[in-house]
This record gives structure tokens, C-alpha cells and sequence, in this order.
């Protein structure tokens, strides 16, 4: 190692206490995308990454608008046109934090517990936002920078980024690069670190239900009045089969199959059944018996319930038949399926089953694509090596099941692949309560970063 990689990550370890400071800043800013109520914290978190880009010596720092929420913007070309330029992208809104009462913690107020900090955000993904820069700080305050590098922040990935649709063509030139860095792919465990090289796609529902004008006595009409909830409850039972398989018509028929060189590499990921029982508290697994765990949770579809809403549900009884019933539902894409032709196959499975007795109406909120990398990249392995060199042990592929707008879109509309991993852990509560990250492996992600650099330089 040279002297000045060592220098670098140096000053790194010397300044844990500034970084977790700084990260606990960001944290308390309740930058929650979807809720209206947060649009000014929202330009708030904007605005301290964008004076954090300044302090950092980033060039051409902007909080650029768009339909929804904002996108901070920076540079810095000072390696010259021979060096690579390094997109690296992050997110700076976070889910609620319902149910909130179960919360051991206040969700905005960043708290440390032994190796833990537990805070809305901490792990997905304003702790990896913080690791690349306090990387990028480390090599400014020591080295410089060896390659070039831009940033693109935005506002509206948990809600499935839909100004980035419009948002990366009108700014391509602004934010051409070789390639992405993008950190908001996570780990299998702490002393495994992972790139990830495959996402799932999203499509996201709403099903509406109606039958009655009005909320209805249970008594008088109970028995004659087909109920919302109960044929809701019915049309959504339907969607899958005994083996787990979604019964959507056509939904297989785009659908890649896994080859059997990953399935191969898959079975050597310490994902197993007991992985997800210990990860979930499950007394036994669910879906389809012909596929591994972990293929079913990355490289095959699902559909899955998010919420339901129907009736009365406070404290105590209220005999009612409810007029109205409603489901939110999310199906997990693989390549080469289409958001817009799922919409399609629910709306001809309502139509094929919904009963005559109600009145129903489906609406597609979100639609991500899915997305494949090329693991072999040289950007890649630089990334492979880096890891390698923070955590002792070569990383391991995998193909995540969560979905990452961005990725797709990146490769759309400017050509650049995207290297994900990042320091998430399975066991950190994302979009749950009482969220963490775990401090060590977050620092070491931190040396990653600095060694990545110096890999691509």
C-alpha cells in the first residue's frame, strides 16, 4: 500500500466522531418524500448536502427543481479529461415512520446503542450518502481527488423516482460519466461484503372495491349485500396458487429464467432457509418449491399485499357493512417484464373474476424497471478489490430483490453502469421501525470507498 492510500485512510479512521456527527444531522431532517406535510424539510435536506458539497470543495453545486422534490447536483473535473468521471448517486428521503409507537427510539433523533445507531434513514440510505462523502472528504483533506467526479442526490426514490423519467434527459450532458457509484444496495451480513449486479422492477397498486352508496347495518343487509371487504378478500386470495405461484394471466410469459450457471452461483450465498427464518422470525417458508430461497427473492416475480382498508377497525364493535374496500398492492419484477403489461394482466383478472355485485377500479401509482449489470466491468472488479481490501475477504454477486429506479434509468438515458453495494445489512429495519446501521461495517465501507478511488485511478 502506498503512503499516500495509507495517509488517506488515516485521516478516515481519525475522524469517525466528525462523520457519525455529521450523519446524525442529516438524519434529523424528517425528509419523507411522499408526505406533503415534510416539503419543506424535504428542501432542507436539499440544501445541507448541497453546503455540504460546497465545504467538500465540489464546483457548479446546485439544488436543481423538479416536478416533486429537488436534486442536488455537484462536481468536481479537476483530475482532467483522462481521468474517468464517477457518478455517484444517493437519496436523501426517507419512509414514514408508522406505526411510530413502536419505535424504541425517537426516529429522527439519531441514537447510538453500542455498534448500532438507530435512526429513520440511518441505513437506507443517509448513512451510504455519508460513507461517499466522508470518502470523497478523506482524499480531498490528504491526496485530492484522483479521478473526476459528480454527484446526483435526489428527493424521490422511496417513492420510485418518477422525475428522474424526465429529470435525466434534460440534464444527460450535465451529468455524463463512465459510471455510477451507487451504495444503496447493501450487504448479506457484516463480514460479507456484496456488490449487487441484478434489481427487481416494481409495479405498485391500488385496487378499489365499492358496492353499496353507504356504510350499511350489518343486520338489515348482512346476507343479501355482497360485502367489498369480504369479495376484496376473495379477489386477492385468487391471486396466487397452492404453490405460490401469481395467477395474474400472461404474468410468466416475459419472465427470464434463471440459467443454470447462477443457479449454480446463487447456491453458494449463505441464504438459506434457515437465513431468512432467522432474519424474519417465520416459523417455516413460503412459495414457490422449485426455486431456491434467495431465487425467489431476487430473480423470480411476486405479487404481495402492502395494505388493506375496510370497515371499522377502532376500539370495540360497530356492526357494519362497509360500502367501500381497498388494497395496496406491489409486484417485484425480473427482466424482461413490463410494469404497464402487469397493469394490464391485474385489470384482465378483475375482469375475469371480480363478481358482478361490485363495482371496482385498479390504478398503477409506481412503475420501476428492473435491471442487470455486468459484473466483469473493470469499474466492477475495482470495486471487488476494494472490498477485498477493507474487509480481508474477496465480496460476494448476488441479485437483490428490492427495486432501484435509478439504475435502469441511468443506463437508459446516459450509458453508465452503476457499481451497487453499500453497508445496509439484512437485519436493519429499512422501512420499519427503529431502523439502524451498524457503525463498523459502515466504517469499513468508508475505506472501501477510499481504496475504490485509488483502484480506479
Amino acid at each position: 500500500m502506498t503512503d499516500t492510500r495509507q495517509k488517506t485512510l488515516d485521516y478516515a479512521r481519525q475522524h469517525h466522531e466528525q462523520f457519525l456527527a455529521d450523519l446524525k444531522s442529516l438524519i434529523a431532517i424528517p425528509s419523507v418524500s411522499m408526505q406533503d406535510a415534510h416539503k419543506a424539510d424535504m428542501q432542507r435536506a436539499a440544501e445541507w448536502l448541497a453546503n455540504k458539497l460546497r465545504a467538500l470543495g465540489m464546483e457548479n453545486v446546485q439544488v436543481l427543481p423538479t416536478a416533486k422534490h429537488p436534486v442536488v447536483f455537484g462536481e468536481w473535473l479537476g483530475a482532467g479529461k483522462g481521468a474517468p468521471t464517477l457518478l455517484i448517486y444517493g437519496h436523501y428521503d426517507v419512509q414514514p415512520v408508522d406505526p411510530l409507537d413502536l419505535w424504541k427510539t425517537q426516529p429522527y433523533e439519531a441514537t447510538q446503542q453500542g455498534d448500532l445507531l438507530f435512526g429513520r434513514g440511518a441505513s437506507d440510505m443517509k448513512g451510504q450518502v455519508m460513507a461517499t462523502l466522508a470518502a470523497v472528504e478523506s482524499l480531498v483533506r490528504t491526496a485530492g481527488l484522483p479521478v473526476n467526479v459528480k454527484w446526483l442526490i435526489e428527493g424521490e426514490e422511496e417513492m420510485g423516482s418518477p422525475s428522474m423519467e424526465t429529470f435525466l434527459p434534460a440534464h444527460k450532458d450535465l451529468l455524463a460519466a463512465d459510471f455510477c457509484l451507487n451504495p444503496d444496495a447493501g450487504m448479506i451480513a457484516a463480514d460479507k461484503p456484496t456488490i449487487t449486479y441484478g434489481l427487481r422492477g416494481l409495479a405498485y397498486f391500488e385496487v378499489h372495491v365499492w358496492g353499496p352508496n353507504h356504510d350499511l347495518h350489518s343486520g338489515l343487509y348482512g346476507g343479501t349485500i355482497h360485502n367489498p371487504a369480504q369479495a376484496l378478500i376473495e379477489l386477492i386470495a385468487g391471486m396466487h396458487d397452492a404453490q405460490g405461484r401469481v395467477t395474474l394471466p400472461g404474468f410468466y410469459d416475459a419472465v427470464r429464467p434463471v440459467s443454470a450457471e447462477e443457479h449454480a452461483e446463487m447456491s453458494k450465498l449463505p441464504m438459506d432457509e434457515a437465513f431468512y427464518q432467522a432474519q424474519t422470525g417465520v416459523p417455516a417458508l413460503w412459495g414457490e418449491p422449485e426455486y431456491l430461497p434467495v431465487e425467489r427473492t431476487s430473480a423470480r416475480p411476486t405479487l404481495e399485499v402492502n395494505g388493506f382498508l375496510a370497515g371499522y377497525t377502532g376500539e370495540g364493535s360497530k356492526t357494519v357493512l362497509p360500502a367501500r374496500a381497498m388494497a395496496k398492492l406491489s409486484c417485484r419484477l425480473v427482466p424482461d417484464q413490463d410494469a404497464h403489461e402487469v397493469h394490464r394482466q391485474l385489470l384482465r383478472y378483475m375482469e375475469e373474476k371480480a363478481p358482478k355485485t361490485i363495482h371496482w377500479e385498479v390504478k398503477l401509482l409506481n412503475a420501476g424497471p428492473t435491471a442487470i449489470t455486468n459484473r466483469h466491468l473493470p469499474a466492477v472488479q475495482a470495486m471487488a478489490r476494494a472490498m477485498q481490501a477493507a474487509w480481508g475477504v474477496q465480496p460476494l454477486f448476488k441479485r437483490e430483490g428490492g427495486s432501484i429506479p435509478i439504475v435502469a434509468l441511468l443506463q437508459r438515458n446516459l450509458g453508465a453502469e452503476s457499481i451497487l453495494c453499500g453497508a445496509g445489512l439484512p437485519e436493519d429495519n429499512v422501512h420499519a421501525p427503529n431502523e439502524r446501521l451498524h457503525l463498523p461495517t459502515w466504517y469499513k465501507a468508508i475505506e472501501a470507498y477510499i481504496h475504490f478511488f485509488y483502484n480506479l485511478a
